[in-house]
């Protein structure tokens, strides 16, 4: 299994800057590789006797001229240049196949990256060896021990971060306690309902600092271009944005934890989020959950431990359904946090109901074997309901 550790770097003033040079090295490369891959494909178009572009050719190419036209590249490691034109080709591999969109240029300040394989950086304890650079210090040391296959040097606002990707086999943790399946409600108010009755509010990071943010943006609007205090203002601005992701990335990683650690059967709905964000009135609160990042750390932490993660069908309709008689409403309203069941009188809570029968619908026999999803199988229960009218709309009074 491939594994990355992110670790935070501490470099000198000296060391930032050789970081940021190579980080701009690859960035160039990786822009000079995708205007020069255009203009050769069109040239191709018009004279089909030409070669069509590709990656090593790239690579050669540049390889030939950045002697005498760009000398600079040669004060950092060669693997700067060269992978980001190999993950360029593999950018267009993914468009071709229909994985990905088409490839963009790279930005300074928002990609500033670049990737290492195994033969040319070594990993000692909190250090780590960069070619041209030397030793660097680490914040911790590895994680996990296997085969290292590379690093990936990046900033995020004003921090620097190696991802060192690691192939191991002791990627396993202990299995999941026996406290049966479980069934995960996502929403607004409440990040998760668990189908056991409780409620897990979330971060709400951007909620908590959204004040905050708007002063730091106002202060850089106000700022001359060009000028010092912009840079500043700017530097601010990113480091609250890391800090707001920081904050939300620790509460998702101590709850998909805490659920994976209890549990050995998940059921979560398969949750239309883009078209969730087309509520104007919910969108904020919705993106600043990050159900997406929930449950992507679900599976493969659920997969680790031995665990299932069973997604269920999108149109099933598991805030209007009773969990107790199966009486299924006719609708529903945002505003109704609790309703009681016309077949049997049952007083449901809106998001328990809901995630009971999540529940239901995982240990249900309809569950069948599906495709991989990032880390390992993921397992689709299908309801007999299809599409409706209001979907999308219906998906967001659900949350």
């Amino acid at each position: 299994m491939f594994l990355a550790h992110r670790i935070r770097l501490d470099p000198s003033k000296v060391q930032a800057t050789y970081l940021a040079r190579a980080a701009g090295a690859a960035r160039f490369a990786y822009n000079w590789a995708l205007a020069e891959w255009e203009h050769q494909f069109e040239a191709c178009k018009r004279n089909p006797a030409l070669p069509k572009p590709n990656e090593a050719a790239l690579r050669r190419q540049l390889n030939a001229i950045k002697r005498t036209q760009f000398p600079w590249m040669l004060d950092v490691t060669k693997n700067a240049p060269q992978m980001a034109i190999m993950q360029l080709g593999r950018a267009f591999q993914n468009f071709f196949e229909k994985r990905a969109r088409y490839p963009r240029f790279r930005r300074k300040g928002a990609n500033d990256r670049f990737t290492l394989t195994n033969d040319q950086f070594q990993v000692d304890g909190k250090r780590i060896r960069i070619p041209k650079l030397g030793w660097l210090r680490m914040r911790e040391t590895l994680r996990y021990t296997g085969r290292i296959v590379s690093a990936t040097v990046s900033r995020t606002a004003h921090h620097w971060y190696a991802s060192i990707s690691i192939d191991t086999s002791d990627a396993q943790l202990p299995p999941a306690e026996n406290q049966g399946a479980v069934g995960i409600d996502f929403g607004v108010t409440h990040l998760v309902t668990l189908s056991t009755g409780e409620k897990v509010v979330g971060a709400k990071a951007l909620r908590t600092l959204l004040d905050r943010l708007r002063r730091l943006s106002r202060a850089l609007s106000r700022k001359a271009k060009g000028s010092c205090n912009r840079k500043k203002a700017k530097a601010k601005l990113a480091g609250l944005h890391a800090r707001i992701a920081n904050v939300r990335a620790n509460g998702l990683h101590q709850l998909s934890a805490s659920i994976t650690r209890r549990f050995h059967t998940i059921g979560i709905e398969d949750l239309h989020v883009k078209g969730m964000l087309g509520n104007r009135c919910l969108s904020r609160a919705i993106a600043d959950m990050g159900f997406a990042e929930l449950r992507r750390q679900l599976v493969y932490k659920a997969q680790r431990r031995g665990g299932q993660v069973i997604v269920i069908d999108r149109w099933y309709p598991s805030s209007k359904t009773c969990s107790c008689c199966g009486y299924k409403l006719d609708a529903l309203s945002l505003d109704v946090r609790q309703w009681t069941c016309p077949g049997c009188a049952t007083y449901h809570d809106r998001d328990v109901n809901a995630a009971i029968n999540l529940r239901n619908m995982a240990v249900s026999p309809t569950v069948s074997a599906c495709g991989g999803e990032g880390a390992g199988p993921v397992l689709h229960a299908q309801s007999e309901t299809g599409p409706c009218e209001a979907g999308i709309q219906r998906k967001v009074n659900d949350a």
